[in-house]
């Protein structure tokens, strides 16, 4: 018996399923749809009162308050708490996507959140209270009252899903969003460009005739980016992409507050709550110089005061930025200006004059901006979720590939290369390293599926890269390469890069898989994902745990005669606690005890460093 779907918000029959797209932005997230009558695509509004203004708007903030129980508040409802407690509200999550400590060493005054920094190249994680949480776990939270909020309008079950990211977005930052939508119980069935999205809303490349070179300016709350792409009848292919992922609106915020700051040269302007209150009032200026030449405020008695010259003065810079990357966008792509037919402006960002102007400068010509460029990123991604929907004919989808491709590492868990719903031909690398010193190989057990773990997986191949020089742990450097041909034949290699020693396997990834098994597999991955991610962050936790005791215990072994009996004694001690941590099932734990640990060995290691440089470069001439 055939089931009928209902949309009881507008009472005409609808399919099976809704394929939302989403549009997971640094300050705003919003989620549209085709609409089921005119066609056309939408953006999903409240009409509830669900925005703090009372308005009908689309865009649910990109925010994240934990209150005391570690409860979670998302969007509008989370903004008063940026003021009242700013280090429980987590906002610009997206700009901690696949980043390191390292990446983020010199950005730490703008988070007015705990960043837990322990000097590392190990993916970024946010303290509150005694609770550490990943981008991915953030990135999650707003996309689960995204699909909230959709199925709330729709009156109908969400789950499938296409997510727009930056073109600049490198493997690990998609792997993460990924991560985070099925965190939020969506299957994503396609992560697509930004700009190919942005593109798709103006309509181009919905004419099989046509043909153009299109430049996407996009730059948004926390990111920048440029993209050159040529469309050919309906296939899209990116030229070149530029820009920069620490560049946006919250810059031009930052800019104001910093002048705001020197202005008044007063002490009131450094705590956590008025950077707070300064950023939000940029913020407000920033919009308001849009179409006024003067803003006027106060904070706590404070007088504020930005004219627009003033304005465009503080962000002149940050534009040539943008301009410098689309130079070199369009020097990437081979191409002049007057070889590009479109300009494009994408993200709330452009709504700034000096932007609009600038980017017509630099182009000679007029810029589209007829889209509203706060939701346009969305619409494009519903049009993509209609094509695989399968009710848009006229695009060209290549063949992709049914279940994410992996291997296995440190505690069993699966890396992810080539993600289920990547289009084939498709290539894809990513370096590892020794985790003993003078390891003398490395085995690469090749796995398909979408559980966090191998176990729940199926293993395809495996093999053994031996003869690795030995080295100490962290010096060998072996890329892993996937490349699938337009068989769906792949191709596993492992090459260790300072020695040259290289293997290689092939697999036939989808052999002896049926539709049903490729089916139970995407369900048991939605149905378990919070369990498997919770799995995935204690085994990660563990391994960097374990490697930071090493770490620890090579460099005592090392310089213990220049540390003191009571930081030998210390030492000694956050060690044990870690030990002891590591054998629970706490993430939590294992994490505090690690950073405890880096709070007592960085003063040391610091000052033995700082020692051992003044020591070489003793009776040199610099």
């Amino acid at each position: 018996m055939a089931k009928i779907a209902i949309n009881i918000a507008t009472g005409s029959l609808q399919q099976e399923e809704i394929i939302v797209g989403i549009d997971l932005g640094t300050t705003n997230s919003l989620v549209a749809i085709i609409h089921p009558e005119t066609k056309q695509p939408v953006a999903l509004k409240e009409y509830d009162g669900g925005s703090a203004s009372g308005d009908e708007s689309p865009l649910v903030p990109s925010l994240v308050y934990f209150d005391p129980a570690s409860n979670a508040v998302v969007g509008n409802r989370a903004k008063p708490f940026l003021l009242s407690e700013p280090e429980r509200t987590i906002f610009s999550a997206k700009r901690l996507m696949g980043k390191s400590y390292n990446d983020l060493k010199n950005k730490g005054s703008f988070f007015s959140y705990k960043i837990m920094d322990d000097g590392t190249e190990s993916l970024v994680k946010v303290q509150v209270g005694e609770k550490f949480y990943s981008p991915v776990d953030l990135s999650g939270y707003i996309l689960k009252e995204l699909k909230t909020r959709a199925e709330h309008i729709l009156k109908t079950p969400v789950t499938k899903t296409v997510i727009t990211v930056p073109a600049y977005f490198n493997d690990a930052q998609r792997q993460a969003t990924r991560d985070a939508g099925r965190l939020a119980g969506l299957d994503v069935l396609r992560i697509i460009n930004e700009p190919t999205a942005a593109s798709l809303s103006y309509g181009f490349g919905l004419n099989k005739e046509e043909n153009k070179t299109i430049a996407v300016y996009d730059l948004g709350g926390g990111t920048f980016d440029i993209s050159i792409l040529r469309i050919t009848a309906g296939i899209f292919e990116v030229l070149s992409t530029n820009g920069d992922t620490y560049l946006g609106g919250d810059d031009m915020d930052q800019a104001i507050v910093s002048y705001w700051k020197e202005q008044a040269a007063a002490p009131w302007a450094n705590d956590a709550a008025m950077q707070q209150a300064l950023r939000l009032k940029a913020e407000e200026a920033k919009r308001h110089l849009s179409s006024n030449e003067l803003f006027t405020g106060e904070i706590n008695g404070h007088q504020l005061e930005l004219s627009l010259d003033q304005f465009n003065n503080l962000v002149s810079p940050l534009l040539e930025k943008t301009i410098n990357s689309c130079t070199a966008a369009l020097k990437d792509a081979e191409l002049t200006k007057a070889d590009i037919d479109e300009v494009v402006l994408v993200g709330g960002s452009t709504r700034v004059p000096l932007v609009k102007k600038t980017v017509g400068d630099f182009f000679g010509s007029h810029v589209n901006d007829s889209v509203n460029p706060d939701e346009v990123v969305a619409l494009g991604a519903a049009i993509q979720a209609d094509i695989l929907a399968g009710n848009n004919k006229d695009l060209l989808l290549l063949d992709i590939t049914p279940l994410s491709l992996g291997i296995e590492t440190a505690g069993g868990l699966m890396d992810v290369l080539i993600p289920r719903n990547a289009k084939i031909p498709q290539k894809a690398a990513r370096q590892y390293t020794t985790q003993i010193d003078g390891q003398p190989g490395m085995r690469i057990s090749v796995f398909q599926g979408e559980r966090d773990l191998v176990k729940d997986n199926r293993k395809l191949a495996e093999f053994n890269l031996s003869n690795i020089p030995g080295m100490p742990a962290g010096m060998p450097k072996v890329e892993v390469s996937f490349l699938i041909n337009a068989d769906g034949i792949l191709t596993v290699s492992a090459k260790e890069l300072r020695s040259g020693v290289e293997q290689a396997i092939e697999v036939k990834p989808q052999y002896g898989l049926s539709d049903t098994d490729v089916e139970k597999m995407l369900l048991e991955s939605i149905t378990h994902a919070k369990d498997d991610i919770a799995t995935r962050a204690l085994v990660e936790a563990r391994t960097e745990g374990e490697q930071l005791l090493k770490t620890t215990e090579r460099f005592l072994q090392k310089n213990a005669t220049q540390l003191s009996q009571e930081e030998l004694l210390s030492t000694a001690a956050a060690m044990q606690a870690l030990q002891l941590a590591l054998t629970m099932e706490d993430k939590d734990l294992i994490h505090k005890k690690v950073e405890e640990l880096n709070d007592i060995s960085r003063p040391y290691a610091e000052r033995v460093m700082d020692q051992a440089v003044a020591g070489a470069m003793k009776g040199k001439a610099i």
